[in-house]
Formats: structure tokens, C-alpha cells, sequence
């Protein structure tokens, strides 16, 4: 567990270094006389659809490497290792599918957002760069994770992507880039500039091969491969359309839709600092996992899964309480546009959203590295069948927070389901009474903080109310000792840190 706590915690400091500049071009976007609710909803609807093209283009690759990965690592000499040549081959075979299909249905497209949102539609030939890039990174990060190099990627995706982002916002405002329209263009550029980082970086290392030989674990697992891919992309793919569905449906059924889907970009992106320590939890841990099922190594999954589950569950219980608490104060004193006020109710679910799929550990991983994949595909139909309709009626009957709802709703489902599974199939389970301890100490917090300054505003009450939070949920969460991960961190800091007090305490 050293290994994956080490590369969470430096995962997760990175994550939040790129959160903070994540945070800083949200601020570039909403600010008064920054760029409109229809342009920054624009740069939020096409994350969200070029995620949809990035899981139809991949056909199954990524699940394929980190299943597989240690059959051809303990098996075959680096020249020989055709993964990553037949994981390219496959993609590049996808991504012209989808490109295809885009042709083919421009027209559907057009009749669909034309009407709320026609902005959509002069900037729809370049969802294809940006989804071929974002596949191509994506599938050298599943092959960088499992080399144990998920600290590299992490810095590529959330510091360095967020960091040219900002640059171009800043050329903007500077007037070296004169319109919106060149901004948008070389933003769409964005993901083929980092996966070209990451290939380079992979090949000078001498970890990744290209041949099209076909090796002999291709040829023994070969049907497998064929199988396990299948099922696991069109699970994946049901899961990652309902999950940005609600941004999608708000564009296309909206009165000026992109204006809506700002201020749900807005608060989704608030709502995705909640998410930070998931993504490299499950960066580091994917290896592992892998690892782990191929010598049958139950209580290693086990710990995995519990220690997952309560470490992202303190995080995530942390930071919704923090923002919730300064929300109002936070746009209003940073003085962004006012309609993005209406972004706080959708934060209220967005937020819960997450906690709540964070809470439930990384089953998606072990489900996704088990021999048990296949229910990743019927979990995934009936998120997807849940997702898609009650968006639609929700956003159709209650706004912008009627796809905050729906998403609630949808994933609380999905993620019950895979609990159960899991705790019948190998009596796993995450939780235990430091799960009703966390989240009792949160909401203590949140009374404490919002009792004593809700009539404090300002830059004043911002930090009058975190700082007294953080006090009381870090000191908890210490004398508590919420997580089995807290105390080796909070020794290692107390050995390090030249403060005399810390490091005479025993």
C-alpha cells in the first residue's frame, strides 16, 4: 500500500496545483467583462461530447491494457511487445468510425442544437481533433499507469493541459489572439500537443515498442482480448454518455442553451475539485489491482478497496463543505457574472453526486481488472437507462438543476448495484464505522463554521469560516484516525518538517 499512497499523495498534490489553475481559468471565463455564459458553455459542451467521442474511438483499449498488461510485461522481451502497436491500430480503426458517423449525421446534429445553441454548430468539424487527441492521450496514460508512471501523467493532464489553457485565456485578454474564434481553434489542438508530450516521453525512456508481429500472448489470449474489449467499451461507453449527458442535453434543449450550460460548467467544474484525489487513487492503483488478480491476492484488493473508499470519502466530504460554505461569497466577491449564482443549487447535487462516488471506493477498477468485467457492460446499460430519460424529463421540467438531480440520482443507483456485487461475489465491502465518523465530523463542521459566521461576508467571513473548519475537520479526522493512511502521512510530515514541536511529539 506504500506505493500507492506515495503516488496518490504526489498525484493528488499535482491534481491540486492543476485544480488551482483549473480554478484561475474559471475565474478567467466568468469574470465580469470575461468572456459570455455562451462561450464558456461552448468550451464545457465540447469536453463533454469529445468525452463521447474518446469512448467510442477507444473500442475497449484502455480496459484491454490494464488487463493484460502483465501477461506481455512477465512474458515477452520489450521489442516484442505488440500491446501498444494493436491498442493504436484498433483506436486509429475506432476514431475513423467515428469520424464516419460524424459525416453521416451532421445534419441530425445540426437539427438538434441549431436552434439553442448555434455556436455548436460553427465550431462542430473540430470536436475531431480534440476527441482524437484526448483518445490518443488517454490510451498512453492506461500504458504510462501501469508502468508506474502515474505521477508523469497527472502532471500532463492536470497541470500542464490547465496551464495552456490559462496561457491561451491570457493571449486573449493580452490581444495576441484577437478573437474567440483562434482561441477556440488552438484550444481544440490541445490534447494532440500533450499526447505527443507523453509519446515522446515513453519512447525516450525505451518503455514502449511498436511492431506488428504478432507475439505469442496476442496469439494465446487473442479471443479473450477480443471479448473482454467488447464488453468492457460498451459498458464504459453507456457509462461516460450518461455521465455527460446532462451538460448535452442542456445545450440542446435550453432556450439559449451554451448560456445554461455555462453556468452548469461553472458549477460542474467547482463540483470536479471534490473529484481531485479520485483520479490519482485510481491512477495509482489500477497497477496494483491488476497485479493483484492475477495472483489471486484477495486481501490485497480488499485493503485496496477500504483504504480507496475512506481516504476519498475524507477528501471529498472536506472540500464540498468548504465550497458550499463560501459559494455565494466566493462570486460575489471575486466578482464574477451574477447569473452565476443560479450555479449553487447545482453544485448542492453535483457535489453529493461525488462524495457518494467516491465513497464507495475504486469498484469500478476491481469490477473493471477482475474476471468479473462483463458486468461493467449490463451496470453501465442501466445507468444509461436511467441517466438519459430522467435528464431529459428533469431538465425539461425543473432548468439547469433538473440534470444535477437526474445525475444524483442515476449513479446513487449504479454505484448500490456494485456494491452489492461486490459484497456477495467476494464479501467485499468499504465501509465501517469511519465512514459514519467522517461524515459526521463534516457536517459537525459545516454547523460549527456556518453558525459562527453567516453574518460575516467577504473576504473576511471566507476565511473566518474555512479556517475554522479545516481546524476542526483536521484535527478530527487526526484524533479520529479516519484513515489508516492518515497517521504514516502525518509521522512522515512531523520527521520532516524542521518545527521542534512536531518532531519531539511522540
Amino acid at each position: 500500500m506504500s506505493t500507492i499512497r506515495r503516488q496518490s499523495i504526489l498525484s493528488s498534490a499535482i491534481i491540486y496545483l492543476g485544480f488551482a489553475l483549473g480554478f484561475l481559468n474559471i475565474y478567467l471565463f466568468t469574470r465580469e467583462g470575461g468572456f459570455t455564459p455562451a462561450e464558456y458553455g461552448l468550451y464545457g459542451t465540447f469536453i463533454a461530447i469529445a468525452n463521447v467521442v474518446n469512448s467510442f474511438a477507444n473500442l475497449g483499449m484502455q480496459a484491454y491494457i490494464y488487463k493484460f498488461y502483465p501477461y506481455y510485461h512477465d512474458n515477452l522481451e520489450i521489442r516484442d511487445n505488440d500491446m501498444m502497436s494493436w491498442a493504436f491500430v484498433t483506436s486509429l480503426t475506432g476514431f475513423l468510425m467515428v469520424m464516419i458517423a460524424g459525416y453521416i449525421f451532421e445534419n441530425f446534429v445540426i437539427r438538434k442544437f441549431g436552434a439553442h445553441s448555434a455556436e455548436l454548430i460553427t465550431y462542430y468539424s473540430w470536436i475531431f481533433p480534440f476527441g482524437f487527441g484526448l483518445t490518443m492521450y488517454s490510451l498512453l496514460e492506461a500504458y504510462a499507469w501501469q508502468l508506474k508512471k502515474s505521477v508523469l501523467t497527472t502532471f500532463l493532464r492536470e497541470l500542464l493541459w490547465r496551464l495552456s489553457i490559462t496561457v491561451l485565456i491570457l493571449l486573449v485578454f493580452t490581444r495576441v489572439i484577437h478573437d474567440f474564434d483562434l482561441f477556440f481553434k488552438l484550444f481544440s489542438l490541445s490534447y494532440i500537443f500533450l499526447a505527443l508530450i507523453l509519446l515522446f516521453l515513453l519512447v525516450r525512456s525505451k518503455q514502449i515498442h511498436l511492431t506488428l508481429r504478432i507475439s505469442r500472448v496476442t496469439r494465446k489470449f487473442y479471443k479473450k482480448i477480443v471479448v473482454l474489449s467488447s464488453f468492457i467499451w460498451s459498458g464504459s461507453l453507456v457509462y461516460n454518455i450518461a455521465n455527460v449527458f446532462d451538460q448535452i442535453v442542456i445545450a440542446a434543449v435550453m432556450p439559449n442553451g451554451l448560456a445554461w450550460a455555462g453556468i452548469f460548467t461553472l458549477a460542474q467544474g467547482v463540483a470536479s475539485l471534490i473529484q481531485a484525489p479520485q483520479r490519482g487513487i485510481i491512477a495509482a492503483s489500477i497497477g496494483p489491482l491488476s497485479r493483484a488478480w492475477k495472483e489471486k491476492d484477495f486481501d490485497k484488493i480488499k485493503r485496496i478497496y477500504q483504504r480507496s473508499s475512506i481516504n476519498q470519502l475524507v477528501f471529498a466530504c472536506g472540500i464540498f463543505v468548504l465550497i458550499w460554505l463560501n459559494f455565494t461569497d466566493g462570486v460575489k466577491t471575486f466578482h464574477l457574472q451574477p447569473n452565476y449564482l443560479r450555479a449553487q443549487h447545482v453544485f448542492l447535487f453535483l457535489g453529493l453526486m461525488r462524495i457518494l462516488d467516491m465513497g464507495t471506493g475504486v469498484n469500478s477498477q476491481i469490477i473493471g481488472t477482475s474476471t468479473f468485467w462483463r458486468f461493467e457492460f449490463f451496470t453501465g446499460m442501466i445507468l444509461l437507462g436511467i441517466s438519459l430519460p430522467l435528464n431529459y424529463i428533469l431538465t425539461k421540467q425543473m432548468g439547469v438543476v433538473g440534470p444535477a438531480i437526474a445525475t444524483f440520482i442515476a449513479l446513487a443507483v449504479y454505484n448500490t448495484i456494485r456494491y452489492f456485487f461486490l459484497l456477495k461475489k467476494f464479501r467485499m465491502q468499504p465501509f465501517n464505522l469511519r465512514t459514519l465518523l467522517t461524515l459526521l465530523l463534516a457536517f459537525t463542521g459545516y454547523y460549527l463554521a456556518h453558525l459562527l459566521f453567516e453574518e460575516v461576508h467577504g473576504i473576511a467571513g471566507m476565511v473566518l469560516r474555512s479556517g475554522f473548519f479545516i481546524l476542526i475537520y483536521l484535527c478530527g479526522a487526526v484524533v479520529l484516525k479516519l484513515s489508516p493512511d492518515i497517521m504514516p502521512v502525518w509521522n512522515t510530515l512531523r520527521n520532516k518538517f524542521p518545527i521542534p514541536y512536531l518532531r519531539s511529539r511522540k
